[in-house]
């Protein structure tokens, strides 16, 4: 069985309160899956510094380098922009949940140099999914490279749309919205839209990925470090983030949405203080695996 390695960067204030959640979940989720995992936690951001006078200092770069997914607590940390300028990351996706049961994809390239590759990722996203996927952009270099990916898919339903037509469908009809592809300059719009509709962006997980080698996940948003050590820290969105890096930095798509059901179960019956939230969701992993593991081959 080969082994999956993860770099946890957890930094500093709630940080180590959330990495915590989240690699307690991914244990369970990964034995229930069979999934080897080693979770390698390297000093980040303000932890970094008060260790070693440096936010990334020499053996965390080469710990997230040589890892397969590198899993961050601390989305404000701005040592996080060193880590992904460290890499070559080419696309970024966003999942946001509206509900515990529901979520959307959004997707788009970190720079038009990438639309092709951001554009066939987000494809084969939809296809594992519902299906269906909305193009959201106007420049001809864009509505071209949808064009030549939609080439490739049979039975995908394909959709365009302009920016302002995108956000009334978000306000009112976000039922018809699974995956969203769109040019690199309106992808935080999006996200932000899509988030401020939902309700919230403690639900919004990101992910940035290369065409090969880690890709960086983190969550949209994160608690006042004042609220540090009183275990009161909302792990949710934290814990959707672990589910969406299963799915596009571990490719254990099976494993992914069995994280993800348990999360949006355990939200409908207990309070979101840290430990009993993350006690539900390991209490309510069994029972929310409903999928075959070849599906992993088959969508991977």
């Amino acid at each position: 069985m080969t082994v999956k390695r993860v770099a946890c960067l957890a930094g500093d204030g709630v940080g180590p309160e959330l990495m915590a959640a989240a690699t307690r979940a991914l244990d369970r989720v990964s034995k229930l899956h069979q999934l080897e995992l080693d979770d390698r936690h390297l000093p980040f951001g303000g932890e970094a510094v008060t260790r070693s006078g440096h936010p990334l200092p020499l053996a965390t770069r080469t710990g997230y380098r040589e890892a397969d997914a590198i899993l961050v607590a601390s989305p404000h940390e701005p040592a996080l922009d060193g880590v992904k300028a460290d890499l070559h990351l080419s696309w970024h996706v966003a999942r946001v949940h509206g509900t515990p049961t529901r979520d959307l994809i959004v997707a788009g390239p970190v720079g038009s140099w990438a639309n092709d590759t951001a554009i066939a990722r987000a494809f084969e996203c939809a296809a594992a999914r519902r299906g269906r996927i909305l193009s959201v952009g106007e420049s001809g270099d864009w509505r071209a490279a949808v064009e030549r990916e939609r080439a490739n898919w049979d039975g995908l339903v394909v959709e365009e749309a302009k920016l302002g037509e995108t956000l009334v469908r978000l306000r009112e009809k976000p039922d018809t919205v699974d995956v969203i592809v769109t040019e690199a300059h309106l992808l935080n719009a999006l996200v932000d839209a899509a988030a401020a509709f939902a309700g919230s962006h403690a639900t919004v997980a990101h992910a940035w990925l290369p065409d090969e080698g880690p890709g960086v996940f983190a969550p949209g948003a994160s608690e006042p470090d004042d609220v540090a050590g009183f275990g009161v820290v909302d792990p949710m969105g934290m814990l959707f983030t672990t589910s969406l890096m299963l799915a596009e930095g571990l490719k254990s798509r099976s494993a992914s949405r069995t994280l993800e059901r348990a999360v949006g179960a355990a939200s409908r019956r207990t309070t979101r203080d840290t430990n009993s939230f993350t006690d539900a969701v390991i209490e309510l992993l069994p029972q929310s695996r409903t999928d075959v593991e070849h599906f992993d081959q088959v969508s991977a």
